[in-house]
């Protein structure tokens, strides 16, 4: 008995843990987003500039957290696949820190972009995340979660190349290597992406057989 308390008390501690997690994400993109679209409703094209300014401390932090999330699809915390997940995070992490070493490229309306995409497709997967937790996973959702989300992402990585482009102009290739990192990345960025594309293609596809099946 005691045994099983034991199991059944990491159990329910695991699933507090995980539900914590993905509703403090949830609700940290639903910030950056709605704090975004209401600058740019007020200032017009002129909040754009000042994007990185304003919600640049709160988009690391959600980002530095989301690095956890390869130890919970490691741990089994979390059901998903790990290579996929783990190109997304490096995506984003490499990414940032470049706009947080360059600071005069941090003002630039593609900064602004990029955020507003990473944002959008935080905010189709982590409710789906706490749905599935909570047992109740919707259909809807489930389908908006793994069909939306490959074109979005798609989208994104094109626009975390241009963004990649851009910067190059504000590198002095005299002052340090970063231009060469930068041009080697683009088509490691490229593999990378259509490999995970792939990955969440066959990932939808054993989702979606699964629901039909429950149905």
């Amino acid at each position: 008995m005691t045994r099983r308390r034991l199991s059944r008390r990491m159990l329910s501690f695991r699933q507090a843990y995980i539900f914590s997690y993905n509703l403090f994400q949830f609700c940290g993109h639903t910030w950056l987003l709605a704090n975004t679209i209401a600058r740019f409703l007020t200032f017009g094209q002129d909040a754009l500039a000042d994007t990185f300014y304003s919600v640049g401390f709160v988009m690391s932090l959600c980002q530095l957290l989301s690095n956890l999330e390869l130890f919970h699809i490691a741990d089994g915390i979390e059901k998903a696949r790990l290579l996929p997940r783990f190109i997304q995070v490096m995506e984003k992490n490499l990414l940032l820190l470049m706009v947080i070493i360059l600071e005069e490229f941090q003002s630039k309306p593609v900064v602004c972009v990029q955020f507003f995409l990473w944002n959008i497709l935080d905010l189709l997967r982590y409710p789906h995340e706490l749905l599935c937790i909570m047992d109740t996973p919707s259909i809807a959702m489930l389908w908006t979660r793994y069909t939306l989300w490959i074109p979005l992402y798609i989208l994104s990585v094109t626009t975390e190349g241009f963004t990649i482009y851009q910067a190059l102009l504000y590198v002095e290739p005299t002052t340090s290597h970063l231009p060469l990192v930068l041009m080697l990345y683009l088509p490691v960025l490229a593999l990378g992406a259509s490999v995970t594309v792939w990955q969440l293609r066959k990932e939808r596809q054993g989702h979606l057989k699964k629901s039909k099946k429950r149905k």
